[in-house]
């Protein structure tokens, strides 16, 4: 990998994290490399800026943060193909980020250049918006990328509210939810609010859509998983009055209103994450984030050799 252009993003408000990125890009520029530093947040999207402001090739980006400054770089770098390397410095639960132990940034440079690292690609979600019957393809809104998951919930500012959510999955009608509302999930995203939800954990290596309600006023209704190559249409009924929102990665994308549909589907782009680790296993991710601690009394296992 070459390193002459390279983002630095680092979690806005985070003293730790923004230092981490001062360092990161004083040790760049001393090896000649053209550094692009900003803050990442709710309020805060360097991107459009960042890749409006240089010519392509950006080699790399380095992400500084948690789950949630990753999550923000994916949705915004993953078009052009830009390798991100996120590492927890002043996140939280770290599922898609380095630890900070294994980022010497004496020597990182020297690996990446060395290209002694692995890329780990994740399959994304893409969401449009349409108006009338299912027919109509053209749609009425901007196309919104996720890599954890697309969220259909209602939202009311003085009542406790129950959405009716209609789905399809290529054009048949499935089921119809009372509840709380519906997520659209990748693999990657179903270790985040999906098993949250009660529904499945699936190995980022796979591509699969997983779909879970939350909260169902019905015990007949269960997550499913389905091909990546499915189209879900989700429509919101019943109360004029509520509004209903589509939310991408936890961050609002649009309204939705009766005769509208959302339709969800496997984007194109993939995120490019790269993994430091020699020794990564997905396996031991789960059991150290998820804390899975097995059963109570514990048995040898004396036939392992």
């Amino acid at each position: 990998m070459q390193l002459k252009q390279v983002l630095i993003v680092h979690k806005s408000g985070d003293p730790l994290s923004k230092r981490w990125a001062e360092n990161c890009a004083q040790a760049l520029e001393k090896r000649g490399c053209h550094v692009l530093l900003g803050p990442s947040g709710p309020k805060d999207n360097p991107y459009p800026v960042f890749l409006a402001s240089v010519a392509p090739p950006i080699d790399l980006a380095v992400i500084l943060g948690g789950d949630g400054t990753a999550l923000s770089a994916a949705r915004n770098l993953a078009a052009d193909r830009i390798p991100i390397l996120a590492v927890n410095v002043g996140g939280h639960l770290g599922f898609l980020t380095e630890s900070p132990d294994d980022f010497n940034s004496e020597t990182i440079w020297d690996r990446l250049e060395a290209d002694r690292f692995a890329v780990q690609k994740r399959m994304m979600l893409q969401a449009t918006l349409h108006e009338g019957n299912r027919t109509n393809l053209e749609p009425v809104s901007d196309r919104y990328l996720a890599l954890n998951d697309m969220c259909i919930k209602p939202a009311s500012a003085d009542r406790m509210i129950t959405s009716v959510l209609e789905m399809e999955i290529d054009g048949e009608v499935v089921d119809q939810y009372q509840g709380d509302g519906l997520i659209v999930s990748t693999p990657t995203g179903s270790t985040c609010y999906t098993v949250a939800a009660n529904g499945p954990i699936i190995h980022p290596g796979m591509s699969a859509i997983a779909i879970t309600p939350i909260c169902p006023l019905s015990l007949s209704s269960r997550p499913i998983v389905i091909p990546p190559g499915s189209v879900v249409s989700i429509w919101p009924l019943a109360d004029y009055d509520l509004s209903t929102k589509l939310w991408m990665d936890g961050v609002l994308a649009t309204p939705i209103w009766p005769g509208q549909r959302v339709d969800i589907r496997m984007a194109e782009e993939e995120a490019h994450f790269i993994v430091l680790r020699e020794d990564y296993s997905y396996y031991k991710t789960l059991r150290e984030k998820l804390q899975w601690a097995g059963a109570r009394i514990h048995y040898n296992n004396n036939h392992r050799n």
